[in-house]
């Protein structure tokens, strides 16, 4: 089959260190060529891919240091991107930032089949109160494009009338994410974006309060003031070095390592995450994942045998005290049964298969 994937340009492929669209986009790329697909990779010129790729940008536009809502490069990296990929059999584009609704009229004319993976939650153009979003006019002019959800909940949640066809839960390439540790440390880890939704300021209370110690691994978004201000005001005094440290952006090598010698993941999100990658990167590596019972937690863990599902922050420290009841292996195999990028790239084919079929039966 002959794919095209159109990424968003704003972060590097694979990212650097924070990145879950991105490093989605990846793993299934490289799982499609390995599989002897014909795959071709629209991203700016400093991805790294084993497929072939064209680049109308010469760096990721968050490289360039520009802010999200700067959005005249990334119309025309998507717009030259879907030009180009047109004589491909199935073109495959993602939603995960305000941008990407340029995909809705751009692709609007095209012939090729496309289909688009709905990474983050819609509304993405978050307009004042009383304002109607951007995202409504610009589904409107195309309203057919086929969708597929990252999740059960994030496809039960889509806010407007779109062609859903399906859920593909995103997977890891498990020769990669396996551990070899033996002996776990005793320090727990939260791994992420610094902004409140994500709740780093929840897991250090919850890691407190419990007694144990806690890493902190992520990015500070620096182009936006707020989470800049959160993380100076909120994360930073907690930091002692001791029972609260923060190590800085991680990239894969070290998230691995992190994770296979931490006792546990914690992830308070507040906020109803479509997916939550560092999840199944944690119980591929053996590492028990404790969570608010939020978004698409509960469809990534077995409560009991993989980690803890918890309602509140009280509960969640109750669960830090068992968790060396979670089984390390049990984990890791429920990771191999369910979140695997070859499940992942398997399930694409059978989308694309059917949108292809769909296309050409119109076309009669």
């Amino acid at each position: 089959m002959k794919i095209a994937h159109v990424a968003p340009p704003w972060i590097t492929i694979p990212p650097k260190n924070y990145g879950g669209t991105e490093l989605s986009i990846y793993h299934l790329v490289e799982e499609q060529v390995a599989c002897g697909h014909n795959v071709t990779l629209f991203a700016p010129a400093d991805a790294q891919t084993s497929a072939q790729q064209l680049s109308f940008l010469p760096r990721s536009l968050m490289e360039e240091g520009l802010a999200w809502t700067s959005h005249f490069k990334a119309y025309y990296h998507l717009y030259q991107s879907l030009q180009g990929a047109q004589e491909f059999d199935i073109i495959h584009t993602h939603l995960s930032s305000p941008s990407d609704l340029y995909i809705f009229p751009l692709a609007s004319h095209l012939t090729a089949p496309l289909v688009i993976t709905l990474e983050s939650p819609l509304p993405l153009d978050h307009t004042p109160p009383g304002i109607e979003e951007a995202d409504r006019l610009f589904i409107a002019l195309a309203p057919s494009l086929p969708i597929v959800a990252v999740s059960q909940h994030a496809r039960t949640h889509i806010p407007y009338h779109l062609n859903c066809i399906g859920v593909v839960y995103p997977g890891l390439p498990l020769n990669v994410f396996c551990s070899s540790q033996q002996v776990r440390d005793t320090y727990f880890v939260w791994l992420g974006r610094f902004s409140p939704d994500k709740g780093p300021h929840l897991a250090i209370k919850a890691a407190q309060e419990a007694g144990v110690p806690i890493v902190l691994a992520g990015t500070i978004d620096r182009s936006m003031p707020e989470y800049v201000d959160y993380f100076e005001q909120k994360i930073r005094p907690q930091i002692d070095s001791a029972q609260v440290s923060y190590i800085g952006p991680v990239n894969l090598h070290q998230k691995i390592e992190l994770l296979s010698r931490a006792r546990g993941l914690l992830n308070p999100i507040e906020w109803d995450e479509p997916f939550g990658l560092v999840m199944i990167e944690a119980m591929a590596l053996g590492c028990p994942v404790i969570a608010f019972a939020r978004g698409a937690s509960s469809e990534v863990i077995v409560h009991g045998e993989t980690g803890f599902l918890s309602g509140t922050l009280e509960e969640m420290i109750q669960y830090i005290a068992r968790v060396d009841e979670i089984d390390p292996h049990r984990a890791r195999r429920h990771i191999e049964n369910h979140f695997s990028v070859s499940i992942m790239a398997q399930k694409y084919d059978e989308i694309y298969k059917k949108v292809i079929a769909d296309a050409s039966n119109r076309a009669l």
